[in-house]
């Protein structure tokens, strides 16, 4: 980013000196985010308002109302400090009903993957997992649905890549796109539903020197035909855990075996069985569910524990990022619907998720709330120094 465009950013701070927005946070990663409105009669600044809409929805904000009433109680004294005002409910509604969203995607996808950067390097595998999620309550009133595709970190749940699935479209189609914005890929494995699939999909990963690990259900019948007579029941398995959790039992087994013939799928070097047996507590009936999945990762680089594991991690995004959207922020609940407002409020509840956990947070919804009475640790986590 050029140093004008920063400093033409942060002079959007009244009377602020250039060093009040501290190196690497996500303020300094939206500077080339382009001011969707006239120049006329614009009262409050675009850094102005991207500021209180971020920081509200840390501290739990679900609605554009929410948001505006943040900025009120926070106005006269923390903001009032850095120049900025709290804008109408309106204002910020129009701000993002014309926010350009894919620069948006863009400078967030950079900022959550420079969180990583820095950083002690891992001795594990990193795990990107690609899930999709439809928001809901953006197509009520016969409005066009808002479906987003994510690419996830495992392990910190950092959303490090997000883009809109058209209504003429499908995931399948922008798996490649959310992908080519992740900028270290090289040695990750990606983990995706069946869906995904898809040999053009594992032909891409193949390219960028990543690793997949694809379900394996209906949707391929030719290759799920081939799983199915590989002869499971002589393979001993590989991996077997117990988990106590939520009012459930859970026994997990996993079995891999090498492939070089048979399964018709490129760069495929090993096959799965996952066996998932749980019942709740209180009851002697069991649930059995059997998953078959492939991978192109070498016995050498993922035993079976790893692989379940992966496996294991995919699933855990369901509960990782949408469940925190629906359940924290009530997603699926919300009534904004109109322009790109929709896609930039579930942007922004990623940017909660993102920071929150990158923090250690493991409640959400209590961090949230203590965040709430403490506007100036909210400004403190997007780049605004509390101490001038």
């Amino acid at each position: 980013m050029s140093s004008s465009h920063l400093h033409a950013f942060i002079d959007q701070f009244e009377g602020l000196n250039h060093d009040i927005i501290q190196p690497k946070t996500l303020l300094r990663s939206l500077v080339k985010l382009p001011d969707p409105r006239v120049r006329r009669g614009i009262r409050h600044p675009l850094a102005h308002i991207l500021v209180i809409i971020i920081c509200a929805v840390i501290a739990g904000a679900k609605t554009l109302v929410e948001i505006a009433e943040w900025a009120q109680d926070v106005a006269p004294q923390q903001l009032a400090g850095y120049g900025i005002g709290a804008p109408h409910a309106t204002t910020i509604a129009r701000v993002l009903q014309l926010l350009d969203i894919q620069t948006f995607e863009l400078l967030l996808a950079d900022w959550a993957q420079n969180l990583r950067r820095g950083t002690s390097p891992e001795t594990r595998t990193r795990a990107i997992a690609v899930d999709g999620k439809e928001v809901r309550g953006a197509k009520n009133g016969n409005r066009p649905r808002v479906h987003l595709l994510s690419a996830i970190d495992q392990g910190s749940h950092a959303v490090l890549s997000q883009v809109s699935v058209g209504i003429k479209t499908n995931e399948i189609t922008q798996f490649t796109t959310l992908l080519d914005h992740v900028v270290e890929l090289k040695g990750a494995v990606v983990t995706a539903d069946a869906l995904h699939t898809q040999k053009g999909h594992a032909k891409y990963l193949h390219e960028r020197e990543a690793h997949y690990i694809f379900t394996v259900k209906g949707n391929q019948a030719k290759l799920l035909a081939e799983f199915e007579q590989l002869p499971w029941d002589e393979v001993p398995a590989g991996n077997r855990t117990t988990q106590t959790k939520n009012g459930r039992r859970t026994i997990r087994t996993v079995k891999s075996v090498t492939v070089t013939t048979g399964i018709s799928f490129p760069h495929a070097t090993q096959a799965m069985q996952i066996t998932r047996k749980s019942r709740s507590l209180g009851s002697t009936r069991w649930h059995l569910e059997t998953v078959h999945a492939l991978t192109s990762l070498p016995t050498h680089l993922a035993s079976p524990r790893e692989l379940g594991l992966w496996i294991q991690g995919h699933w855990g995004i369901e509960n990782g990022l949408h469940w925190r959207r629906n359940v924290t922020w009530m997603e699926d609940r919300s009534q904004v619907r109109v322009g790109n407002a929709p896609h930039v409020m579930a942007t922004l509840r990623n940017i909660a998720i993102t920071l929150l956990k990158n923090l250690g947070h493991k409640n959400l919804a209590k961090a949230t709330r203590k965040l709430r009475n403490h506007p100036d640790r909210v400004l403190s986590l997007v780049g605004l120094e509390a101490s001038r």
